[in-house]
């Protein structure tokens, strides 16, 4: 009697299916626990180089128009004849001065004592006075000076402003900034030219502060002589 070979039951037919679909589970846990590779980013595009701004220059000598310019010259000549005004004035109130000190002097002697100290106090006012005199009128001088050679550099201002903006400068320097320049950057003639036409005269405004009065110090008594015992 032959025995036929019996097939797996069903039993441990199903316990491999489940075994299968619990090993697939797991393995699908697993991949969706697992941290993602995060993506190399692109990199980015390098940015152009910028162009280089050109770089144009005006050198001015502010010095040499101040000296050569039509204006700057009627100023001098203004200042020169006011200066020459005022030394002659202040010449002839010293001469008068030293003349009425050598008087005193010589009449000392035969003053007393109180009118002797009077003449003093009053021949020491009359030198304080010309000493603040001359020293209002020198700073009147420097202060005319002063405001007259604004008036010029606000004008040259104006025209290297405008000469700037016309030919795109963007750097303007004073000649005595620079140690050493090629001359086509130098537009002083240029200046000189158009500072000419456009303040061809200039008149200097000369006004006087008054001078404070103070008080000569008073001179000291005389000493009356020892008398002998």
């Amino acid at each position: 009697m032959s025995v036929s070979r019996a097939g797996p039951s069903p039993l441990v037919l199903l316990l491999a299916v489940l075994a299968a679909a619990i090993w697939g589970l797991t393995a699908s846990a697993e991949a969706q626990q697992a941290p993602a590779t995060p993506a190399t980013p692109a990199a980015s595009p390098a940015a152009p180089p910028a162009s280089p701004q050109p770089l144009n220059v005006m050198v001015v000598d502010i010095q040499t128009l101040l000296r050569k310019s039509k204006a700057a010259g009627m100023v001098r000549q203004q200042l020169e004849q006011k200066r020459a005004e005022y030394a002659n004035e202040m010449s002839k109130q010293d001469a008068a001065l030293r003349h009425e000190g050598e008087t005193l002097q010589q009449q000392a002697s035969s003053l007393s004592p109180d009118a002797l100290n009077q003449q003093k106090r009053e021949f020491q006012q009359k030198l304080s006075e010309l000493d603040k005199n001359v020293q209002s009128k020198r700073q009147t001088l420097e202060r005319s000076d002063a405001e007259a050679s604004e008036k010029i550099q606000t004008v040259i201002r104006d025209i290297v402003t405008e000469m700037a903006t016309e030919r795109k400068v963007n750097l303007v320097f004073q000649s005595t900034q620079l140690v050493m320049f090629g001359p086509g950057f130098d537009v002083t003639d240029t200046v000189l030219q158009k500072l000419d036409e456009r303040l061809p005269s200039l008149t200097v405004s000369v006004v006087e502060q008054p001078v404070a009065n103070t008080p000569a110090p008073a001179a000291q008594p005389a000493v009356p002589p020892k008398k002998k015992k």
